[in-house]
């Protein structure tokens, strides 16, 4: 297992928010490295489990072989890749955190990672500022 203490990081592809996001993580969570999962739009795709296969491996990869027991999915203003409200945005993170805490279970994140069988999940909006806020 890597050494340093990780986190995963599921979100956007858009680089204006990938700098924010990342020292919010690492100073928020006190985490050494953050592990970016990223694709367009991705709180919307992870709300309605569209195409998520990727997306599960990277964090299990995350989980199991650097040890992150923090999953970070967060939304963003003025996203090309899901071009909704705010509200919106809100609405796919919080059901989208319910959907990862589910694949803890359902698609054996842990494996046979060492450690707490616990992973912390939680839903953060990155506004019009380009900073980050925990929403879920």
């Amino acid at each position: 297992m890597a050494s340093g203490v990780f986190a995963a990081s599921i979100s956007c592809m858009d680089g204006r928010i990938q700098t924010a996001l990342s020292d919010w993580i690492r100073n928020t969570y006190g985490v050494d490295y953050v592990d970016t999962i990223t694709a367009p739009g991705v709180d919307k795709r992870v709300a309605e489990e569209s195409d998520v296969e990727p997306i599960v491996n990277m964090a299990r990869i995350s989980i199991q072989k650097h040890g992150s027991r923090l999953v970070v999915l967060s939304g963003h203003h003025d996203c090309a890749g899901n071009p909704v409200s705010r509200e919106d945005h809100i609405s796919h993170i919080k059901s989208g955190v319910d959907n990862i805490r589910s694949w803890v279970a359902k698609h054996d994140l842990m494996g046979a990672a060492e450690g707490s069988d616990q992973i912390e999940v939680v839903g953060v909006w990155v506004g019009e500022e380009w900073t980050a806020q925990r929403i879920a």
